[in-house]
């Protein structure tokens, strides 16, 4: 077994970064690599490089969070799919610039079998689709091993995109699969982009789960 998945529902942001932070610094050299697929209820993150002139004005209900990530502002909320890669990139021989072309291929390939052209662009990680970012990737590497990972646009309301330059690209378009005439729930997205990222990351077996072992529990 060289990967655990653990399908976490939906959650708050606070407390899931907290216990991303709590199993990496716990983790040793035989932890097993893991994925947390989830959704989060409405927020603003902005990464270690954030600007706060990207986000254009009041948030309203929504907060705002300073992360450890990298990358600009982006927004989660109900009907998007995150998963976060908890990896040991050393042991697994894996280097930043690798892991960040086996999220986007992954991503790409799965929007491929609805039939449906992805690309990257250079210097701006995520994939795009007739120029509008449907996934975005934001990663926090520390004692060679990650955190943080990937949102992906399943059926969530867009409109919180509009408070923010998305990723820090002023008048950048989002859009989502449900916009693509493809009809999946996060979870479902969540197992098919599972698939793909074991293959693109050289993964071999998984153990798929709804829980959290306590020391590293979700508190809200």
């Amino acid at each position: 077994m060289d990967l655990i998945v653990r399908n976490l529902g939906l959650q708050d942001y606070a407390p899931t970064w907290r216990a991303m932070q709590a199993f990496t610094r716990q983790r040793g050299a035989a932890s097993i690599d893991e994925f947390w697929c989830l959704q989060h209820h409405a927020v603003f993150t902005l990464g270690q490089a954030g600007r706060r002139e990207h986000i254009l004005g009041d948030t309203g209900s929504i907060p705002v969070i300073d992360v450890d990530r990298g990358g600009q502002v982006t927004y989660h909320g109900p009907g998007q799919l995150v998963v976060y890669t908890l990896l040991d990139l050393r042991r697994r021989n894996l280097g930043v610039r690798r892991l960040v072309t086996g999220l986007e291929r992954a991503v790409i390939a799965l929007l491929g079998g609805f039939g449906i052209a992805a690309e990257t662009r250079p210097g701006a990680p995520g994939v795009y689709v007739d120029a509008r970012k449907i996934a975005a990737l934001g990663l926090r590497v520390t004692r060679g091993c990650c955190y943080h990972g990937l949102s992906f646009n399943a059926a969530m309301d867009l409109a919180p995109f509009a408070l923010i330059d998305p990723c820090g690209y002023r008048d950048l378009e989002v859009t989502q699969l449900s916009e693509l005439g493809v009809s999946l729930t996060p979870e479902a997205l969540g197992a098919r982009l599972v698939d793909e990222l074991t293959a693109q990351l050289g993964y071999n077996a998984c153990r798929v789960t709804d829980e959290l072992p306590e020391a590293w529990r979700i508190h809200a």
